[in-house]
């Protein structure tokens, strides 16, 4: 067969070189998750990849950044902490924090490892993906190939920021670029995006008595609806309204912005209806990211919109049976899983269609995540749609 890209299929495996039952790369949220509830459903010979370490998304957070979903310690009476991944574990105990930062949650996640003795492989870049013709995946890494009958991708958004939205982008400086605000020299600040990471910059900014413009495409800040991936969380609501109640804070919608170009010691930021904005420091983009499926092209179908296309019995690519995907990057009938607490029901999902393969009885395990809270397999209550 064929190489597709950076998917690829081939004849051999490399010699030498173990077989494992299923290879996770990621060793975030969604990854350490799905290696949980593996364990969980009764398999064990798990693997789980990260080129960086445990978290490592987390970790690299503006260190002003919170998580816009509240944690609360409400297992007793049957409610999973909202950024818990796994049944019977809190970030809000384990934490004691309601809104963790991201290097807290990080040492939440490293809890998990240690708990359920995980098998993570930190410091292991995926190179590419290939798949022999039994439908063995053997993954090409930095240090040996990892082959493995089963492959899970919850690589994760955050390292894969959206650098290209328009033309003179790379002018710009990625909110995702930014280790804290405090770094950041200048009084003036132009902050281009209107979703959540664009709340967070601005509100950042104002806290350090900055002076910021927000130009957005549409005045998530106004949208009225229960989704918190169409409007702005609640969380961003209250701290974006007490920014504006400064004075500090210009909020522009129903801007397109078509460039970014520098001009002598400014940045001059244009619109397509013509209008500009004069930013005496760089602008900082917050549009978003492009996620890391770029790695296995050819391996996985996309629909018009470009979001990834997989079966909604076990969110498998409809392209190559064995190639599961996971986390935020999740999308269907047009809703995007783009939250933890939207994801992290879909875990088990996952972890049952490969023990059912492997001939294991799943019904205790699936029994026991649908009381958790964390078996979601019908679909038609998810009516919600996405603009992350």
């Amino acid at each position: 067969m064929s190489k597709r890209n950076n998917g690829q299929w081939r004849d051999k495996a490399p010699k030498g070189s173990r077989l494992h039952e299923v290879a996770i790369v990621g060793a975030g949220a969604a990854g350490l998750g799905c290696g949980v509830a593996l364990k969980e459903f009764g398999v064990d010979d798990v693997i789980i990849l990260d080129r960086h370490e445990v978290g490592a998304s987390f970790r690299r957070w503006p260190q002003e950044m919170r998580f816009i979903t509240p944690s609360f310690t409400s297992n007793a009476f049957g409610m999973l902490d909202l950024n818990a991944i796994v049944p019977r574990t809190s970030p809000a105990f384990t934490l004691d924090r309601e809104h963790p930062s991201g290097a807290a949650y990080a040492k939440y996640l490293d809890n998990v490892v240690t708990h359920f003795e995980l098998r993570v492989k930190s410091g292991i870049d995926v190179c590419a993906v290939a798949v022999e013709d039994n439908g063995t995946f053997t993954l090409t890494t930095t240090d040996r190939p990892v082959r493995a009958r089963h492959l899970i991708w919850a690589a994760g958004e955050f390292q894969y920021p959206n650098r290209n939205s328009f033309a003179g982008a790379e002018c710009c400086c990625h909110s995702s670029d930014v280790s804290t605000w405090r770094d950041l020299e200048g009084d003036r600040f132009t902050v281009i995006g209107g979703y959540e990471s664009a709340a967070d910059a601005a509100i950042s900014l104002v806290q350090l008595g900055k002076n910021v413009t927000v130009l957005a495409r549409y005045a998530t800040w106004k949208r009225e609806d229960p989704d918190p991936s169409i409007s702005l969380s609640p969380y961003s609501r209250e701290r974006l309204e007490w920014a504006d109640s400064t004075g500090c804070l210009d909020l522009v919608d129903s801007v397109d912005i078509t460039s970014v170009r520098e001009d002598g010691d400014a940045w001059v930021v244009q619109a397509s209806d013509g209008r500009e904005w004069t930013s005496e420091t760089r602008p900082i983009l917050a549009t978003g990211f492009k996620g890391s499926l770029s790695h296995l092209d050819g391996l996985i179908e996309y629909n018009e919109d470009g979001a990834p296309v997989v079966t909604e019995e076990a969110d498998e690519s409809t392209l190559v049976p064995g190639l599961f995907i996971s986390g935020p990057i999740l999308e269907h009938r047009g809703v995007n899983f783009c939250f933890i607490y939207k994801f992290r029901q879909r875990f088990a999902i996952v972890a049952d269609s490969i023990a059912q393969r492997l001939g294991m009885d799943t019904t205790e395990a699936v029994a026991a995540h649908r009381v958790a809270g964390m078996y979601l397999d019908d679909l038609s209550c998810c009516e919600e749609s996405c603009a992350c």
